[in-house]
């Protein structure tokens, strides 16, 4: 059962929010049909692109970090920086 509050918000039973999908900051339409009232869950920006669509840009994303991961594997660290990894944590300690 949902119970309306002095500010005439609507509390939603989770067991519902949970079946329809509906989550916080979804907006819901309320349509009076007669002496009832319908309300239906707004389409979420984006919920109604196809599979198809959302697999391809997928695709694309997975490629593009392929390709940020490739320049990254052929690059070797310099054999003489001055210092080595173990003076980070010493330096300016009192020894």
């Amino acid at each position: 059962m949902a119970k309306v509050t002095s500010k005439l918000q609507l509390t939603l039973p989770k067991a519902i929010a949970e079946q329809y999908g509906i989550r916080p900051g979804d907006e819901l339409d309320l349509v009076p049909a007669g002496e009832v009232i319908r309300m239906s869950c707004r389409k979420r920006p984006g919920a109604s692109e196809d599979v198809q669509e959302r697999m391809r840009l997928f695709d694309l994303a997975t490629k593009r970090q392929r390709r940020r991961q490739a320049k990254w594997r052929g690059v070797k660290e310099p054999a003489n920086r001055g210092w080595t990894r173990e003076e980070l944590y010493t330096r300016g300690l009192a020894r």
